[in-house]
């Protein structure tokens, strides 16, 4: 791994040390109004549990505490989970946020918990798609939504039919350009298990 690769890890990837604050504050910047406009999009309602994963800074946990019943937030780097939690503490304390410690492949979550599963900007960093899917696909509750976001850019090639595959209906994709200054175009995909 050249320095450059090694510094966008520990500032993007898996942010630690001063890098991964970094990282922190630019996302919070720069991914805010997606994982706000995806909450929106997600249509949270009463006591549906949400599951965020790499929610980094906490800013999208923080906008879908207001709607939901508890918000999951599951990141593998502990610098991200200290920022969600001094950005949610209140909710933290409240219980309406939990903080875990895993990653898109092993969410530590039970089966056919969630309603929701929400990805921003992390999708191309998934050390393996495929049990990533696998894993929220397990997770979900009959009839559960699905929402990925990703920078166009950075888009991994054939997303939406990797979303298929894993066994999700009615996928769609679309892209959407944040109000943010500096922010790209998002990738949005979006699915549903099936109610079986």
């Amino acid at each position: 791994m050249g320095v450059v690769d090694e510094v966008l890890m520990k500032g993007f990837g898996r942010p630690e040390g001063a890098w991964g604050r970094f990282g922190g504050w630019l996302m919070a910047r720069l991914n805010g109004a997606t994982e706000k406009y995806l909450v929106e999009m997600a249509g949270l309602r009463g006591k549906e549990q949400v599951v965020v994963i790499g929610p980094g800074p906490g800013v999208g946990l923080r906008a879908a505490a207001r709607y939901a019943g508890v918000v999951v937030g599951v990141d593998p780097s502990e610098e991200m989970l200290l920022a969600a939690k001094r950005r949610c503490r209140e909710l933290v304390e409240s219980g309406k946020v939990e903080l875990i410690r895993g990653e898109a492949a092993d969410t530590h979550r039970p089966e056919r918990s969630a309603s929701v599963v929400m990805s921003v900007n992390n999708v191309h960093l998934w050390p393996d798609r495929a049990a990533g899917l696998a894993e929220v696909h397990r997770i979900l509750k009959p009839g559960g939504r699905l929402l990925i976001s990703v920078h166009a850019k950075w888009a991994p090639e054939g997303l939406a039919e990797e979303v298929a595959a894993a066994g999700f209906g009615d996928v769609v994709s679309k892209q959407w350009r944040p109000p943010a200054r500096g922010a790209g175009t998002a990738l949005i995909v979006k699915g549903h298990k099936s109610e079986q």
